[in-house]
């Protein structure tokens, strides 16, 4: 391998975990009177709402991205159930969820600033059109060589074209160059697609069970594994 394209939300953010997992993790840690049934339609309908509408801005950070996310969903819990307050939940899953993000962050810093010393990365990623405000918020500008963002180039995941445009940025080989992603649909099917190698990141997934790891060439479960 020559090069390596990384997904980012779920690969080097949560350690592996699906956000919609890490999220309800952080409501369960702040005791929000809420069944996951519901959570779980919150969560849907602040990832569409936010995928439809420009309401995230160039200039968010991670942390302001966080609190609009969490609000849209704690307002579609506040609708539908008696009583329930959804300024009283928003700053404790907040700092819950931006705490840990820090954490698993700062560790995947450490395993890329080894791996840039060897190899060219390039970033791809669904994103809001945000993403080099949160890169330089994380520290983790200076280590991508390139970063292709659906929100800025026009073609969002699974779509096997994005991450051709990262092996372009490259200038290599689709065949020498590795995409790791946690997201088996999102990122290993299309990136194998695409003509690249492929490493699946697994951690705690949206749903339960795994699917057929035919298109990854090879699985790990922390990044550590990659130095």
């Amino acid at each position: 391998m020559r090069a390596i394209i990384f997904d980012y939300g779920g690969t080097l953010d949560t350690g592996g975990t699906h956000w919609g997992k890490q999220l309800w993790h952080a409501y369960q840690r702040q005791q929000v009177p809420v069944s996951e049934e519901l959570f779980r339609e919150a969560y849907v309908h602040a990832e569409r709402t936010l995928g439809k509408n420009p309401i995230i801005k160039p200039d968010f950070t991670f942390r302001k991205t966080l609190e609009t996310k969490v609000e849209i969903e704690l307002k579609y819990i506040e609708e539908r159930i008696d009583g329930f307050n959804a300024s009283l939940w928003l700053r404790p899953v907040v700092d819950d969820l931006y705490a840990l993000t820090l954490s698993h962050t700062r560790r995947s810093r450490q395993v890329l600033t080894k791996l840039a010393q060897k190899m060219p990365m390039v970033l791809v990623s669904n994103f809001y059109g945000n993403v080099a405000t949160v890169l330089r918020e994380m520290q983790l500008d200076t280590l991508f060589t390139s970063v292709i963002e659906s929100a800025v180039v026009g073609v969002r995941k699974p779509d096997p074209r994005i991450f051709s445009l990262g092996v372009e940025a490259l200038g290599i080989k689709p065949s020498e160059t590795v995409v790791i992603g946690d997201s088996y649909d999102k990122d290993i099917e299309p990136a194998k697609a695409a003509g690249c190698r492929t490493v699946w990141y697994i951690g705690e997934g949206w749903n339960d069970g795994l699917p057929d790891a035919t298109h990854a060439d090879a699985v790990i479960t922390s990044l550590t594994e990659l130095e």
